[in-house]
């Protein structure tokens, strides 16, 4: 459903050329929980960025579900962004006045009807288990709730990839293990695609692993069987 095929990302800095990404080719499916790792700087966030539209390849190509970017116009890649990707991040980038099923409704605006719209978001805070703090404020949240919300948010546009750049990099151990936990049962009916420094932390979910070192896959290594609904 998603393939990078000799992907590389030039930024400039100065008078200098930072090579980003080099001739990256990868093949992603739905139903994978993929754990990208690699240290600081190494390209990770730099590939989640491009599959997710926030950032453009120098060269290459990035073909969804058979269909070349290339050509791809700013609308298009909105369109994307929108139908395509839902984001997790680590800052969360929740509205902190409102509340969670505010928050949560914000993404289901494309929904006409005021009623479908509140169903939706009750359904999607309840798969998350947040359905006893759906009245409060997202400045009151913890770590973890606050986490869980951006996931039942991404889940709002019912969008066929997920794309998580450290989502447990503010969590403590336990909220950290509910949130990977989340996102595994999130990947039985779609693609998963984890930013993480801590691999520990996914080994029991991940079906593959990719190490990312200085711009380039130094592995890609499926770990286990993919287990679709």
């Amino acid at each position: 459903m998603l393939e990078l095929k000799q992907i590389s990302k030039d930024y400039q800095a100065g008078d200098a050329v930072v090579h980003a990404l080099k001739n990256v080719s990868i093949r992603f499916r739905r139903h994978e929980f993929v754990a990208v790792l690699g240290p600081s700087g190494c390209g990770k966030t730099t590939l989640l960025n491009i599959i997710g539209g926030l950032d453009q390849y120098t060269s290459g190509d990035l073909i969804i579900s058979g269909r070349s970017t290339r050509d791809f116009s700013a609308r298009d890649w909105d369109t994307y962004r929108n139908h395509s990707i839902g984001f997790v991040f680590q800052s969360y980038n929740l509205i902190p006045h409102q509340t969670v099923l505010q928050n949560v409704e914000l993404a289901l605006m494309y929904i006409p009807s005021r009623h479908e719209r509140r169903r939706r978001a009750l359904a999607l805070i309840d798969r998350v288990g947040m359905t006893p703090f759906r009245h409060h404020r997202g400045s009151k949240l913890s770590g973890g709730q606050k986490q869980r919300t951006v996931i039942a948010r991404a889940l709002a546009k019912d969008s066929p990839i997920i794309l998580a750049d450290e989502p447990t990099g503010n969590l403590d151990s336990e909220s950290a293990k509910e949130v990977i936990a989340l996102l595994k049962e999130v990947s039985a009916d779609k693609l998963v695609i984890v930013v993480t420094h801590n691999f520990d932390q996914v080994a029991d979910c991940a079906t593959r692993e990719i190490r990312v070192f200085d711009g380039q896959i130094e592995r890609d290594e499926r770990i286990r069987e993919t287990t679709p609904v």
